[in-house]
């Protein structure tokens, strides 16, 4: 997949549709919802349109007076409002009916390469499909160059809302809310404005968790493979491993800590360093499955054999991890629930529904297998 491309995924919805709305008579989306035309004309003359403009001057109150009145909102005297609803009846103004919006929701990825992604797109189209609503399917692209022209494509097709794994700039978050378009973003990997709804995982849990696990076998050398600094779930599990070895009353030395890509062969160079050491650690704690699979392959290079010589712990508990030998013990982040989690909250904000809260965090937990035992004598 190259660019940015939205396809239909699973069941599809009806058509988008856009509306134009005429000069001086657009209502921002948070006065109205989106976009409202609302050009009627004065009862017996036709060649005389009636704005919301020009109703705000004929009651002697502003365009926001007018739109609150109009959408039946607090914040407005009595007697002003009785001023606007009897200029509203003169002219005989009606507020046109809502843009109606597509039956499609979209589900956007920077890139779509890793088999978490899969495991994402099974949670949003379990919902979307329970509520018979189509999934439009977009990457990015390594080069994320194409986020231009769908953010215009985005705004043109109105679908019902996103589920972003991708992180949008500021710039695109308020395009979106300009057009009233919904949004949630999924686990987010960089701080976020308090009012942006996300889906995440306790990831400072889950880290401290592995590492007690460790811990509680009997090591006291455990090394952890750590992602980009600036992910924030990376830098959660970091810190939870770091509260495990403290609670521990063990020491967190530098040299057993190592940041790399998430990926396999990020996992396979870090652990190919740390095993290369005179000191090398007896259990290494990885942030990721993939790179859990990359110390593997470090480990047999190495001749060490799991769990004998070398614990490993994951995260995220991919399918594969219960294939590989031997089974990972892994933190299972529960990512078919919190795709779910999200498609229906982004759903219920473009059903008009209020949120009960800006985030959401479902708990990890530890998933014990073979790639664990005590440290060697």
């Amino acid at each position: 997949m190259n660019g940015a491309r939205g396809r239909p995924y699973g069941r599809r919805g009806g058509a988008a549709s856009t509306g134009r709305a005429t000069e001086g008579a657009t209502l921002s989306s948070a006065e109205s919802g989106g976009p409202v035309t609302d050009r009627e004309y004065p009862r017996g003359d036709p060649t005389t349109p009636v704005t919301i403009s020009y109703i705000a001057e004929s009651a002697g109150v502003s365009i926001p007076t007018v739109s609150k009145v109009i959408n039946g909102r607090s914040g407005v005297a009595a007697n002003t409002r009785a001023r606007v609803e009897a200029v509203i009846h003169q002219y005989g103004y009606r507020k046109p009916a809502p843009v109606s919006r597509s039956n499609m929701m979209e589900l956007v990825f920077d890139e779509l390469e890793h088999l978490w992604g899969l495991e994402i797109i099974r949670g949003v189209e379990r919902v979307a499909r329970r509520q018979r609503v189509g999934v439009v399917l977009t990457e990015f692209g390594p080069q994320r160059n194409a986020i231009r022209y769908w953010i215009d494509d985005t705004l043109a097709r109105r679908p019902a809302c996103i589920v972003t794994v991708a992180q949008l700039s500021q710039e695109q978050r308020d395009q979106l809310r300009a057009r009233g378009i919904p949004f949630v973003v999924f686990d987010p990997t960089a701080e976020l404005p308090d009012d942006v709804p996300f889906v995440g995982a306790t990831n400072w849990a889950g880290g401290r968790s592995a590492t007690r696990h460790l811990v509680e076998l009997g090591h006291r050398r455990i090394a952890m493979i750590g992602g980009p600094d600036q992910i924030l779930c990376c830098r959660a599990r970091l810190d939870g491993y770091r509260s495990a070895m403290e609670g521990a009353g063990l020491a967190v030395e530098s040299e057993l800590l190592v940041r790399t890509a998430l990926t396999q062969q990020g996992g396979y160079q870090a652990a190919a360093d740390l095993l290369a050491r005179p000191q090398r650690p007896t259990a290494i704690f990885a942030c990721n499955d993939l790179q859990a699979l990359g110390v593997y392959q470090a480990a047999r290079a190495a001749g060490l054999r799991i769990p004998a010589d070398l614990s490993v712990v994951g995260f995220d508990d991919l399918p594969v991890t219960a294939l590989v030998d031997p089974a990972l013990t892994t933190v299972h982040q529960p990512l078919i629930e919190m795709a779910m989690a999200a498609t229906e909250l982004a759903l219920a904000l473009g059903r008009g529904e209020k949120a009960p809260q800006a985030g959401l965090e479902l708990a990890t937990t530890l998933t014990v297998r073979q790639s664990t035992a005590p440290p060697p004598c």
